[in-house]
């Protein structure tokens, strides 16, 4: 299964509320087409999408925190959409 949801992430959030709009923006850039007619009916992106970015992020076994992970939202706020 794979993990949209780094560990920590939650509690990161809860003392720095403001990072929730930049969290949540940026995910919805990353959402799949059609999302609302497949299961699990999440505006989550494709798991093989997922895979290949945090591969591209921080190697085959790394993982993130969740300073890397706003960072990475308000730097992929900054990049003009690709659609």
């Amino acid at each position: 299964m794979t993990s949209y949801w780094p560990r920590g992430l939650g509690r990161y959030l809860l003392r720095h509320p403001l990072d929730t709009v930049v969290i949540a923006r940026a995910g919805l850039r990353l959402r799949r087409k059609s999302w609302w007619r497949r299961a699990p009916f999440l505006p989550l992106p494709d798991a093989k999408y997922w895979e290949f970015r945090m591969s591209t992020v921080n190697g085959i076994d790394g993982t993130l925190t969740p300073k890397d992970v706003v960072v990475a939202a308000k730097w992929s706020l900054q990049q003009p959409a690709g659609k």
